[in-house]
């Protein structure tokens, strides 16, 4: 076989039309193989002689796109010292565009023997039994494509998951279930806008790995967070091959929901790998480059340092692992066409030394990176080390999951608030969090539920979670969540509980979509999906997870009540689409002085807030005044138009509680356009005057428009 020096710059294998080259950092290694497999799985290694800048590299003339490959590197095998090197194991380019097989855990994927201390190198062959990697094809025709940049304060997003949206949805072909081409399917397209939503947030689609001990007890990782690739689209969610037919097919996912307008975010796991602690295996960046790679212990690199909670975290303070991450995310732009990113755990990209660094360098490099910092960046602001709860502390470019919104409404609909001040703040766009760094309303990603926890359902239902089906220590109890649905002296009848339960949905999902920020939707929230109490269905493939939408058509009373439910969401997400005082780009001033507030806050009574009121603990109510004349807006022909003034009623007691609607220089005349007491048929019905008195039931909202015509 012909061998050309070839290059060291792009990292991984790129196939020009006339061969590939292929190239792969290492610091330590002394030597690297490159090994092609043929149709029977037979290996050819080639000795990777050129090397340069700590990269090796070749070209092969005549290799082209489906070859499969893997490289064997050689150095010292001294965990002691944080090498791990191991010839006799295939490892994952870290740089491949596509991965095809899983790992079958047979005892040669560990590079020492299992069962034994980790000091004493296994030289058993893997290959049979670990994945290899694909030289992909890399043109397309995008045609037309063009992103939907939708603005941060248009954007509506929805979390959901490639394979569990569409495995049980009766109108997409059987084959296309669970893939790729499956969401991008018209059956879930229509459905997608026709809700409302903006963006599509996919959990892990970077090919990742399902644990040892999750495959030992017959079970899968259906989540994803657990990557082996950070450049590969997932081989499993691909409906037409996995010699990189997966890259093919991903991309022409995202024309598709491009061409309908809706944007796609990756939640990306880049703050640790597949391969575990210091006892898992040895599949691609442990062989590559242990020490380069990982976090060790300072004064003791045989171990990893953990801020994941999975047994590593990678060496983000290492240039080359800062570029394997920022060649990465430019990779899924400019050659995927994803529109953003949410990113696991960020506090750990954060860490240069040991505590979180609001400036260290993976933050400087996104600032000044032409094409990412283009894109809609979304921290999770948290990890599991000390000091990593970092909500509000993110640098400007960033919006951020905002855990304290989360926090803070759920206690204040189940009645566990101390005052309304929280809910104000959140409600208004958290500018406690964000405003001083002279960030936008916008950097608050909001949000009740999402894919870790309860479902919008399993939240109001369930006291306790149940987790028996993941086959560990899952915890189970009673299955009516009393602190959700009922008070002291509440209803302790199935009929009310339920009552109760569907209308607490519907204040979460109100409060959501009613906020100040932008509101994420867990997927199937919108109908009531439920998991039967499990909060944690990582791995959980099948159809405990899977989205039911048996609803659709169904005639039992509990799809009736999702197809209301649904209706009741579509409503809220195009209310807040039509109507800019619902998303505003800047916080609000409140009243300045100058006669038009763009916010008033008041009591029950009508009367204004001062400060005792907020201070007051036993406050469970407030009405707020969204003024729309605050937010002029052009219309086609450039002349100044305004939004609509709204009047927000929230009472999160436990008993009912009569309003009273503000004076007429607020608003002459009101009209009910959400309810969560009565959804069909918003109450009062008709005209409400100032001075009329409003008796909203425990624990509902009530959004009223102005309807005077001075607008």
């Amino acid at each position: 076989m012909n061998v050309w020096p070839g290059s060291p710059y792009p990292l991984g294998a790129r196939w020009d039309g006339r061969g590939t080259n292929f190239a792969v950092f290492s610091e330590h290694a002394v030597v690297v193989e490159l090994c092609l497999f043929d149709a029977q799985d037979r290996e050819q290694r080639v000795g990777m002689t050129e090397h340069t800048a700590l990269v090796w590299h070749c070209e092969l003339p005549g290799i082209g796109p489906g070859q499969r490959y893997g490289f064997r590197v050689h150095g010292p095998y001294d965990p002691a010292s944080g090498h791990r090197f191991n010839p006799a194991k295939l490892l994952i380019d870290p740089y491949a565009k596509a991965v095809e097989g899983a790992v079958d855990w047979d005892d040669s994927v560990f590079g020492y023997p299992l069962g034994s201390e980790d000091l004493d190198r296994d030289d058993r062959d893997n290959a049979p039994h670990v994945p290899k990697s694909i030289v992909v094809n890399p043109f397309f025709d995008w045609r037309d494509d063009r992103p939907p940049r939708t603005p941060w304060q248009r954007t509506v997003i929805y979390e959901t998951h490639v394979r569990g949206l569409t495995m049980r949805h009766p109108d997409v072909d059987t084959e296309l279930r669970g893939t790729y081409a499956g969401l991008a399917s018209p059956p879930i397209i229509d459905y997608l806008t026709s809700l409302g939503v903006t963006a599509v947030e996919l959990q892990p689609v970077h090919h990742f790995v399902h644990d040892h001990f999750l495959v030992e007890k017959g079970l899968r990782n259906y989540w994803g967070y657990n990557t082996i690739g950070f450049l590969a689209p997932h081989a499993d969610y691909a409906a037409r091959g996995s010699r990189g037919q997966q890259v093919y097919e991903f991309k022409s996912m995202v024309a598709d929901l491009h061409a309908a307008g809706l944007e796609v975010i990756l939640d990306v796991v880049y703050n640790h790998t597949a391969e575990g602690n210091h006892l898992g295996p040895t599949l691609s960046f442990r062989g590559v480059d242990n020490l380069s790679y990982y976090r060790t212990i300072d004064d003791d690199p045989r171990f990893y340092m953990d801020y994941t909670g999975t047994g590593n975290s990678l060496n983000v303070r290492h240039p080359h692992v800062l570029q394997l991450i920022m060649d990465s995310l430019r990779y899924w732009v400019t050659e995927m066409h994803v529109d953003g990113f949410r990113f696991d755990l960020a506090s750990a990209l954060a860490r240069e030394l040991h505590d979180v660094d609001r400036l260290a360098s993976f933050f400087d490099i996104i600032q000044q990176d032409p094409i990412i910092s283009q894109t809609k960046l979304i921290a999770e602001p948290w990890d599991v080390g000390e000091g990593g709860y970092q909500v509000g502390n993110f640098p400007v470019l960033w919006t951020e999951w905002n855990g304290r919104y989360r926090d803070e409404l759920r206690d204040y609909w189940r009645g566990e608030s101390e005052g309304v001040a929280a809910l104000g703040s959140r409600l208004s766009g958290s500018a406690d969090l964000y405003e001083a760094s002279g960030r936008r309303p916008y950097a608050s990603i909001n949000f009740v539920t999402a894919h870790d926890g309860f479902t919008l359902r399993d939240l109001v239902s369930y006291n306790h979670k149940h987790n028996e089906a993941n086959l560990d220590s899952g915890s189970s109890g009673e299955d009516h969540n009393r602190s959700w649905n009922h008070g002291a002296e509440g209803p302790t009848d199935d009929e009310a509980i339920n009552i109760l339960r569907a209308r607490q949905q519907r204040n979460l999902l109100a409060s959501l979509l009613l906020s100040q920020g932008v509101p994420m939707l867990l997927g199937g929230d919108e109908f009531g999906r439920s998991q039967r109490g499990n909060n944690n269905t990582y791995c959980q493939d099948n159809e405990l997870a899977w989205y039911d939408w048996a609803f659709l058509d169904g005639r039992e009373p509990e799809h009736v009540e999702a197809r209301a439910l649904l209706a009741f969401t579509r409503h809220l997400v195009w209310l807040r689409r039509e109507h800019p005082v619902f998303r505003r780009r800047r916080f609000f001033l409140g009243e300045d002085g100058t006669g038009n507030p763009d916010l008033v806050w008041l009591r029950p009574d009508g009367q204004r807030m001062d400060d005792d009121d907020w201070s007051d603990g036993s406050s469970s109510a407030l009405m707020a005044f969204l003024n729309g004349r605050s937010i002029p807006t052009p219309d086609v022909r450039g002349r100044r138009v305004f939004d609509d003034s709204f009047l927000l009623l929230v009472n999160g007691g436990h008993d009912a509680l009569t309003f009273t609607l503000p004076a007429r220089e607020l608003g002459r005349r009101w009209r009910a356009v959400v309810d969560t007491a009565h959804p069909d048929k918003p109450q009062p019905r008709g005209a409400q005057r100032p001075g009329a008195q409003l008796t909203l039931p425990e624990r509902s909202l009530l959004l009223l428009r102005r309807e005077d015509g001075a607008r």
